[in-house]
């Protein structure tokens, strides 16, 4: 493993970069410092960049809360989401899993995640008894965001009911500022811990890659995937087989006193990027 001062240190060994959001571009509040000169930089330099993210909603609403912060369209290539991946899979239901659905679905999560389900021919419910699966895009805002405890109650109600659920969204949890929050993946993995069946969209399933492959259109070996979860975005690019490098500023911040320490972890974890670097920037 390599440790960067700054992406200035790589930018010549490559032509294309798969960027994660929250915990890279920015922390679910506004942009870390620097974010936007290195896109810029990386864009003026003739890079091809493409934001993939685990977010629970459709590209183009990732893209409005985007430049709400100030990141222009123009930074980057193109942008997807788990969320985009989920819709397309329930419009098309050409997977055969996708396909044996039915039509009434119980929403589990923020009424702004429903544009995942916007158009569809689908019937939203309010109870789990009327419902043919559920969507989860994690806590919803009447729940709790933070403790896994409170959403057990709701889970066994779907196990209950025997539905199979649709996780949006992998990750296990995220900062937004300074708060730690659950996401929709730590509500699949213990709906899979009672009993319950899930099907997990975005990274570091190599299906939602690509998409992102096809928008950037270049050799493997030149292709960058950064992020700062090694289970999502560093497992992921392993799994499409393109070098990573690991952002330890994002969920990590703080948790590592040395470098020796972050490149033990992700050794001890079996994940281990090529890269590392403290902030994109």
């Amino acid at each position: 493993m390599r440790f960067l001062s700054s992406f200035a240190e790589i930018e010549s060994d490559y032509d294309g970069f798969i960027l994660d959001l929250w915990g890279v571009i920015h922390d679910g509040v506004q942009p870390y410092s620097g974010t936007a000169a290195c896109l810029a930089r990386l864009r003026d330099a003739g890079k091809r960049i493409v934001l993939l993210s685990n977010a629970p909603r459709r590209a183009a609403a990732a893209q409005v809360g985007l430049r709400a912060m100030g990141i222009a369209d123009n930074l980057y290539t193109d942008i997807m989401t788990s969320g985009e991946a989920t819709h397309i899979l329930l419009r098309d239901r050409a997977d055969a899993w996708f396909a044996a659905l039915g039509r009434n679905v119980f929403h589990l999560g923020p009424e702004r995640d429903r544009n995942v389900i916007a158009g569809l021919e689908l019937v939203l419910v309010d109870r789990p008894q009327n419902a043919d699966f559920v969507l989860n895009t994690g806590p919803d805002d009447a729940g709790g965001p933070t403790e896994l405890g409170d959403w057990n109650d709701m889970l066994q109600s779907f196990h209950d009911a025997g539905l199979p659920m649709i996780c949006s969204n992998p990750d296990l949890e995220v900062m937004r500022g300074s708060t730690r929050l659950i996401c929709a993946g730590a509500l699949a993995q213990r709906y899979e811990e009672i009993g319950g069946q899930a099907r997990w969209i975005g990274k570091p399933d190599p299906a939602i890659y690509a998409p992102v492959l096809r928008m950037l259109d270049l050799p493997a070996n030149r292709v960058l995937a950064v992020g700062d979860t090694l289970r999502t975005d560093i497992a992921g690019a392993r799994g499409v087989a393109i070098d990573s490098c690991w952002v330890l500023g994002g969920i990590h911040a703080g948790d590592f006193a040395t470098n020796a320490a972050a490149e033990l972890h992700a050794r001890e974890a079996g994940i281990a990027p090529k890269l590392i670097v403290q902030n994109f920037s």
